[in-house]
């Protein structure tokens, strides 16, 4: 019995975790992660469609129906080319009882229960690729009756491929294409070198500037269900860019507008000024937009047409009002471009990891090393105290080499990030982080010759250096801050809420020794079985606390996203 109660324990997170249908793990297979083997019965569910045939544009209706008196809780449903085990088209679905997945690294090509409720009956509409494979569909479906109980690989009747010819991808239709970049035109697209004449899985956009300088014109495209945009922007972070957004408005119309963020928020909407909107489109889930612009590209820290810029490219959903969402995906550019020089440059995705590299040596300079070295120098010489090793205190032996470390792990992460910045873009952040460094150049050198420990004018150094060191901090700090609100791309800005844990933590804790402290040495205190074991207690428990908070923000470093 008990070792039954055991495996039921341990099964249960993985039967009970998938009752909202974010199955997108077994898009491949097909097969849930039940811990348990499929029905091999005939299922008393059946996957029906509306024709026999279909051509590229038309709307298949797909029902998934209960055949007996038995419903099913969960299904999943994707299209597969018979023969083949490619995923094809995309899906709508009615948002009250089912939800779209992106499988096979495509959008909404995928459907699956929202809830756990029991269905007799679902409805989904399936729409091929606007191209057209020719290619006959068979559509495949998973149901899903009890946690144990579920049958995979249910098919559909076959329908054959019926069109003559396929209808173009949107990028022809919208007569946006990649013809001219690097010649007459500056490009970004992702995949890198895509055309959305050819495909339409290509984000894209380009800017021509006309031969008197004076005009732009732009286009952008890409699959969205409700809209692409891009932005010029000094570094590779939202925050001061010149954005356009070609987006789904309540109506469900396309529109172009103009906006500027100021950080890692809804942009703010801007006037659209001198534009003139040539095309704007939605076509088989595939948003596009051309217009042509006087408009000079304004980042507030520089202005013109001549400039050179990281493009930053976004895209996501939009509410029934046609309010733009947080995206679902982004790219940058690799390197600043100058759009009156027609330029082709590949798209990054992901925090650069020269960028990884440098938060992560700043804040274990700053949250472990630097913090140690400031305690063991105010606090803990009472520990050790008249303990010597090479003719030195202990707690010199341990404060020089980490404050050593700290401040040749600044300078390193200043060195590494200012050599590929290369300019001083960022706001507040590299003002800071120049101070910190500069500061901490000078603190070691400043010791180096320091007078002597009964020289008369010793207590101007113990005061200028421990000055010195709170000033480092409190700027180390505010640039930690400034640096994750950067870095963090999530809607939440959750590292940086994390920063200000750490920092309450840190305040609390000085708080709270520097209380013990005063008050150890105002009852002079001397017992050593005391007074050293609630002084190590605390600096145990600080550190502890250090580490935790560390390791939360080391994490969210290593799996930052750039946010356009």
């Amino acid at each position: 019995m008990m070792l039954q109660l055991l495996q039921l324990l341990c099964v249960a997170p993985v039967v009970w975790c998938y009752p909202t249908g974010l199955v997108a793990e077994s898009c491949d297979s097909m097969i849930p992660q039940h811990q348990a083997s499929a029905q091999t019965s005939a299922a008393p569910f059946s996957v029906t469609v509306d024709r026999t045939t279909y051509s590229a544009g038309d709307q298949v209706t797909v029902t998934l129906k209960a055949t007996s008196s038995k419903a099913f809780t969960g299904f999943l449903l994707k299209a597969n080319e018979v023969g083949g085990q490619a995923t094809v088209g995309t899906f709508t679905v009615s948002p009250t009882d089912s939800q779209t997945l992106r499988c096979s690294q495509k959008s909404n090509s995928a459907a699956s229960h929202k809830s756990s409720n029991d269905k007799t009956s679902v409805q989904v509409t399936w729409t091929p690729e606007s191209s057209g494979s020719g290619k006959s569909i068979q559509f495949v479906a998973t149901f899903v009756q009890t946690t144990r109980t579920f049958w995979v690989g249910v098919t559909s009747a076959t329908m054959a491929f019926s069109g003559s010819t396929a209808a173009p991808p949107a990028g022809a239709a919208m007569n946006i294409s990649s013809t001219g970049c690097g010649v007459t035109k500056t490009c970004l697209s992702k995949p890198l070198n895509c055309d959305p004449s050819a495909t339409s899985d290509c984000y894209f956009m380009s800017a021509k500037l006309s031969p008197d300088g004076t005009t732009v014109r732009y286009d952008m495209i890409g699959p969205s269900n409700g809209y692409v945009a891009f932005g010029f922007s000094d570094d590779q972070s939202m925050g001061n860019d010149d954005i356009y957004i070609c987006g789904t408005n309540s109506n469900g119309a396309v529109t172009v507008q103009h906006a500027y963020s100021t950080g890692a928020t809804t942009p703010n909407t801007l006037p659209l000024g001198n534009l003139s909107v040539v095309m704007a489109a939605v076509q088989n889930n595939v948003i596009g937009c051309t217009f042509t612009t006087t408009n000079t590209i304004s980042t507030q820290r520089s202005t013109g047409f001549n400039q050179t810029y990281y493009i930053l490219f976004a895209y996501g959903p939009s509410n029934n009002a046609g309010q733009i969402q947080v995206h679902t995906g982004t790219f940058t550019s690799s390197k600043k471009l100058d759009i009156s020089k027609a330029e082709v440059t590949a798209a990054e995705t992901g925090t650069p990891a020269i960028v990884k590299a440098h938060g992560a040596l700043m804040l274990i300079s700053w949250m472990t090393t630097g913090t140690l070295g400031m305690i063991v120098a105010r606090y803990l010489k009472g520990m050790a105290k008249g303990r010597q090793m090479f003719g030195k205190d202990v707690w010199f032996l341990v404060h020089v080499p980490v404050m050593c470390l700290t401040v040749a792990a600044t300078i390193i992460a200043f060195i590494i990030i200012f050599v590929y910045a290369q300019d001083w873009a960022g706001g507040a952040h590299p003002v800071l982080g120049v101070l910190v460094m500069i500061l901490s150049f000078i603190q070691p050198i400043v010791a180096f010759f320091r007078c002597g420990p009964q020289h008369s004018m010793r207590f101007m150094f113990n005061w200028t250096h421990s000055l010195n060191a709170l000033v480092i901090k409190l700027l180390a700090v505010a640039a930690i801050f400034t640096g994750l609100q950067l870095i963090d791309g999530s809607e939440t800005q959750w590292m940086v809420k994390v920063m200000a844990g750490f920092t309450a933590w840190e305040c609390l804790f000085y708080i709270s020794i520097e209380t013990h402290f005063r008050c150890k040495n105002s009852t002079s205190e001397t017992s050593e079985s005391g007074g050293p074991n609630i002084d190590g207690l605390l600096v145990g428990m600080f550190f502890l606390g250090n580490l935790a908070f560390l390791i939360a923000l080391l994490v969210g470093i290593g799996t930052a996203t750039v946010d356009p």
